[in-house]
């Protein structure tokens, strides 16, 4: 090629990093070997927002390249702008030294015009001639201090150990004018990749989302325009057609959402099935008012003529576990009311819930006896002679929590999310149900980092809820308004429509009444 050709040609590459990837970077398929590096339209989409945003956090799926893209585009940093440092974090050593590894792949199999000469080379750093440079780390606790650089990657972050920490050590290092790239498929909830994706969703941080799906890959879903592509993936037995059934079958179903339809939503064991807590989350209310300074959220004051049930979970109110209850109505499961609070000492929440247990018609009151759940019941029984406390069938009151019985309720607030028994609006509730989790030992707790006072409190109202329902009358819904005072038209219908918990009717045999 002549010497103005390779100049106009550099210059081509230097300005788009999307021609430079698609016509010169290599890569080694796992099939094919050593292939060039054709970006898919998705593929080029992510180059462009990284290219017209600073802060990027990528939600992907497996296999998708996005890590070799990473790779193709900390090369095209360095071998075209001078005087750069390029950072990319991986979960441990292997697999910091493999992305460089595939880096140096990379410009290995570059044309010589486009190589501007290596200064340094070892298994963590390559260093050009242009006094740019990429250095591939692995985690660990102090990694941020030595991170400092002028484009970080964060590949799989949402597996890397105390990210929280490394993130809050290297922001102010590139917060004056460097670049972020997050990558990762999911982990389940509350860790830093997801609050920090989901702020992004919400634009509550500088981080620019990015969404792809195993839809947009030509080697996962048939896409018009690439059947070259699928006559080699024939001659190799693979049929395009059949690679989502092929693909569901041979892994678990929480398997196949995590690492392809890139839900957060079960994929972290959460107790309750993770697509039961997505319809949960959309049926949330953010119409409430507060009280006690914000720690209570109301969705319904009382209503005469419904009975109403509160139970709670105690702290000492010291800035550690919280003090908690909710008040649910009687009649159809709805959670009209929530308290929430670890500053709350535990005479104050008593008065709190002797005044809302008598504002809410004299509301059944439950309250676990552990520990200090026993000087809350003192405070309610003999200081505000609270007179509707639950009691067991002893007579002893309150409800005391075992690990046999723990089980037990556990598996009522499960099934009771599940079928629709109780109506949760708050979305407190909701963020904690995300983060209660089986751990590795089979015990259901909180996410190390989370509390569970909201839900084990709401455990403990569905089991006495359901313990109460035998004794009280159910919300009907008429099929039609009456005008005025009319009488109830005679029927020879034994059937009537009751209202459930998210709003659906349902037919209730009512003959037993009248035998």
């Amino acid at each position: 090629m002549e010497k103005d050709k390779l100049l106009q040609e550099f210059k081509k590459c230097s300005e788009d990093p999307v021609y430079f990837i698609s016509k010169y970077i290599k890569v080694t398929h796992p099939v094919r070997g050593l292939v060039p590096f054709k970006l898919y339209p998705f593929q080029e989409r992510i180059l462009g927002d990284l290219q017209d945003h600073r802060f990027n956090i990528l939600r992907k799926f497996r296999q998708a390249g996005c890590t070799t893209i990473a790779a193709g585009w900390s090369l095209w940093t360095i071998i075209f702008q001078k005087h750069k440092s390029v950072v990319i974090l991986s979960k441990g050593d292997a697999e910091s030294t493999e992305v460089l590894d595939r880096i140096k792949l990379m410009y290995d199999e570059l044309p010589e015009f486009l190589k501007p000469g290596i200064v340094e080379d070892n298994k963590h750093t390559l260093k050009l001639k242009t006094n740019s440079v990429i250095k591939s780390r692995p985690s660990g606790k102090q990694s941020g201090r030595s991170l400092a650089g002028s484009l970080l990657i964060i590949d799989e972050a949402a597996f890397i150990e105390n990210i929280d920490t490394i993130w809050a050590a290297v922001y102010p290092i590139i917060s004056t004018g460097g670049r972020a790239f997050v990558l990762s498929t999911v982990n389940g909830i509350g860790n830093w990749y997801h609050e920090v994706y989901q702020k992004a969703l919400d634009g509550e941080n500088s981080f620019h989302p990015i969404d792809i799906r195993w839809q947009e890959h030509p080697e996962y879903n048939f896409t018009p325009g690439f059947e070259e592509l699928y006559e080699k993936m024939a001659e190799a037995e693979l049929d395009i057609h059949k690679w989502e059934e092929t693909t569901k079958a041979n892994m678990p179903t929480k398997q196949w959402l995590q690492e392809y339809e890139c839900s957060f939503l079960g994929t972290g064991d959460t107790y309750i099935e993770g697509e039961i807590l997505k319809d949960v989350a959309q049926q949330t209310s953010e119409d409430y008012f507060t009280k006690y300074n914000n720690r209570m959220r109301v969705w319904q004051d009382p209503q005469p003529h419904y009975s109403y049930l509160i139970a709670c979970d105690t702290s000492l109110g010291r800035d550690r576990d919280y003090s908690a209850f909710h008040i649910i109505n009687m009649y159809n499961g709805q959670q009209v009311a929530e308290f929430y609070s670890n500053r709350t000492a535990i005479n104050d929440f008593a008065q709190i819930l002797a005044n809302e247990g008598m504002l809410y018609n004299t509301a059944h009151v439950i309250c676990e006896r552990n520990t200090i759940g026993n000087n809350l019941i003192d405070w309610l029984y003999n200081i505000y002679e609270y007179e509707n406390l639950w009691a067991d069938e002893r007579g002893e009151i309150g409800f005391q929590i075992t690990a046999k019985n723990r089980e037990s309720i556990l598996a009522e607030l499960e099934e009771a999310v599940r079928t629709d028994l109780i109506k949760i609006n708050s979305t407190r509730t909701c963020d904690e149900l995300f983060t209660f989790v089986i751990g590795e030992n089979g015990k259901v707790q909180a996410e190390k980092g989370y509390h569970d006072d909201l839900v084990m409190s709401l455990a403990l109202s569905i089991h006495a809820y359901k313990n109460l329902l035998d004794t009280t009358p159910m919300e009907l819904q008429g099929s039609r308004p009456l005008p005025g005072d009319a009488p109830l038209p005679i029927t020879n219908s034994y059937t009537a429509s009751i209202k459930t918990s998210n709003g659906s009717l349902t037919k209730e045999d009512y003959r037993w009444l009248i035998k």
